[in-house]
């Protein structure tokens, strides 16, 4: 059974509107100041929102139900353990209201890593960027896929062509409206997906014999509602001390110096509209993810008394319930948040990264605003043509989608975070330790990631605590001239 015309209407409608609604804010587009930052203009209320459609993803649609709804299933709790990471979530947002949103908020930055030119000079923040880039293209690449696996499943249209349709929807949005397309699209998409969320929450609650009342009853007995697992086994995903200490690490490093997030954060009015949406956005965050692990343990539930076909992937379970469990034009709308949770896009930040990291430093110093405009959308598009590359190929990956694309940010993001720790928090780090520990820190993730030796939580803390490991004593007998490099100009 696939959706019927109704519902394919109403995807489309909402494609097309979405599509129209980001490319209008194109007549704003003047300066380059307008496309990556807004002019700083936005709410502290937009910036929350926005950062919550910019973490939740359709990974999080329909990888954090399968959480719960697996069970016996390898790389799957079966409970409700993810959530400890998003304790960590919380702290480590508060964190980076301390540690970062300040110094970001000091002079005019475009991109988070020029902040590390101010300190370290240019060759460790180029590594930093160049991270950034290859990670964001293959986790948003991820991204992209599990998106469009779901829509291959409800519409039995190929995953290449679903992906292709999504991603040209993505760039001439974000290519036209700049970053301002991309939050206020954010805005409007978190209410249609967490909406979306709560019609498959209600209509599984209808169609349960015995409603809520079963699913707490088999829930219980099936173990689904176990939340914290407190033993200190490193190999397991989550457990109360890999989601603190890791989830602490990650957020550290994801919404304080990554900057897809960071250019949220810095298109914001003022450090404090900044920090006071950064920290209202963990706890929406905890909130959803509870709203999407319960929908996991009712998935569960339902399909002890609806047998699922078999062969059905976790990953897929909330598609074929689409499909099978709700009334048409109620489908059509939770393919349409599913895809709202997905267009969130991290290329235009990916652009201003090349332009005034690279571009500008290296290439055009005396390049005028005409000229920056359009190589930003132009790069806008080039980087979100590689992320459908990168989406086409995902297909013969046979991992969860929720881990394989948290797991790869979390190569690259332990490393970076000592960087940008050790710039703040110390005057003795040097350039040229800080890049040796990057190296160090990034090559023993290799090795833990490839031996599987701890879960791709720790991934975070491991990298950066082997990074510091390496920088810091190395800083300390270093003999070179001490001096903080500051580059002469920063855009």
């Amino acid at each position: 059974m696939v959706l019927g015309w109704i519902d394919y209407a109403v995807i489309a409608a909402y494609l097309v509107a979405i599509t129209a609604f980001g490319s209008w804010f194109a007549k704003f587009q003047n300066t380059t100041r307008d496309y990556f930052l807004t002019d700083r203009s936005v709410p502290w209320w937009a910036i929350c929102f926005t950062i919550v459609a910019t973490e939740t993803s359709t990974l999080s649609f329909i990888g954090v139900p399968a959480e719960s709804y697996a069970t016996g299933v390898p790389g799957y709790t079966g409970n409700l353990t993810f959530l400890q990471l998003a304790l960590g979530y919380i702290v480590g947002r508060i964190l980076v209201s301390f540690l970062f949103i300040p110094a970001y908020f000091r002079g005019e930055l475009f991109t988070s890593y020029e902040l590390l030119t101010r300190r370290f000079g240019p060759s460790v923040k180029n590594v930093a960027a160049v991270m950034f880039l290859i990670t964001r293209t293959f986790a948003d690449g991820i991204r992209l896929f599990s998106t469009a696996l779901v829509i291959a499943v409800v519409t039995e249209v190929p995953v290449t062509w679903t992906v292709i349709v999504l991603g040209a929807a993505m760039i001439v949005y974000t290519m036209r409206g700049g970053v301002s397309a991309v939050i206020w699209t954010d805005v409007v998409q978190m209410f249609v997906y967490v909406a979306g969320a709560l019609a498959v929450g209600w209509a599984l609650l209808v169609q349960i014999p015995g409603g809520w009342s079963e699913v707490v009853r088999v829930g219980s007995e099936t173990g689904k509602f176990v939340m914290f697992d407190w033993t200190w086994d490193m190999t397991r995903t989550y457990t109360f001390w890999s989601g603190l200490i890791g989830g602490i690490a990650l957020t550290l490093a994801t919404h304080g110096t990554d900057q897809f997030l960071v250019q949220r954060l810095l298109s914001a009015r003022s450090a404090r509209a900044a920090a006071q949406g950064l920290v209202t956005s963990g706890f929406i965050v905890l909130a959803q993810f509870t709203l999407f692990l319960l929908i996991g343990v009712m998935l569960y539930a339902y399909y002890l008394h609806h047998p699922l076909a078999p062969g059905v992937r976790p990953d897929q379970v909330l598609a074929s319930f689409i499909v099978t469990g709700l009334p048409a034009g109620l489908s059509g709308f939770i393919v349409a948040a599913i895809v709202a949770a997905a267009l969130s896009p991290s290329i235009n930040a990916m652009a201003a990264t090349t332009v005034n990291d690279f571009y500008v430093k290296y290439v055009r110093p005396d390049a005028d605003e005409t000229t920056l405009l359009r190589l930003a959308k132009q790069l806008t598009v080039f980087w979100g043509v590689l992320q459908i590359a990168v989406a086409v190929a995902a297909q013969w990956m046979d991992r969860s989608v929720l881990s394989a694309g948290l797991g790869v940010l979390s190569l690259t993001a332990g490393p970076v975070l000592a960087a940008f720790l050790l710039g703040v928090l110390s005057h003795r780090a040097r350039p040229l330790p800080v890049l040796l520990g990057m190296v160090v820190g990034f090559a023993v993730l290799i090795a833990v990631w490839w031996t599987n030796v701890v879960a791709w939580t720790w991934y975070a803390f491991v990298g950066a605590a082997v990074t510091v490991a390496v920088a810091w004593p190395l800083s300390l007998v270093w003999q070179e001239d001490a001096s903080p490099t500051r580059a002469s100009s920063v855009r």
